[in-house]
């Protein structure tokens, strides 16, 4: 039998949880990139990463959110724009972390936002990766049918270029 304190502690940490899931709904990313990197064998490298971002007088939450999941980074943008405060993004980009960390957590917590639509699409890359599917000929045209499905202004395919006319050049 639990006790009042372990109970407390309980719905906490669910009220928590919860606060992130309505705040990722407002300000966070599920995102995948496809960039040219000569460096790869294919020459692109597909890249999924989960951001929230927030100005400096908000700092606090990222760091929560960091927390919480115990993985990913904060950075700054130090803006030169009309805004008087510099931008902070709390980003997940390992796989081993979206898969075990992120993934686990907003299938547990479902967003409430058409946001769910990206992420179960991010999902799906993710999942790719996690099984090398990306690295060959049909996993990847498989990806990029995926991401070009995603929230336009959060997911970019080639930097605007499709695979064809990147190869037609």
């Amino acid at each position: 039998m639990l006790g009042d304190n372990a109970i407390s502690a309980e719905n906490q940490q669910e009220r928590l949880d919860w606060w992130i899931v309505g705040f990722v709904d407002g300000e966070g990313t599920f995102s995948v990139s496809i960039n040219r990197n000569r460096t790869t064998s294919r020459g692109f490298q597909v890249f999924p990463e989960f951001v929230i971002t927030q100005g400096e007088k908000s700092l606090k939450s990222l760091e929560i959110a960091k927390r919480r999941f115990g993985c990913g980074r904060i950075y700054v943008n130090r803006r030169k724009d009309n805004h008087r405060e510099n931008l902070y993004r709390y980003v997940v980009r390992s796989i081993s972390d979206l898969e075990t960390k992120i993934i686990p957590f907003f299938s547990n917590h479902r967003l409430k936002t058409a946001k769910q639509n990206d992420y179960g699409l991010f999902c799906k890359v993710v999942k790719k990766m996690v099984g090398k599917k990306h690295l060959g000929e049909k996993g990847f045209s498989e990806i990029v049918e995926i991401v070009s499905k995603m929230n336009r202004k959060q997911s970019r395919i080639l930097n605007g270029h499709t695979p064809e006319s990147s190869e037609r050049r």
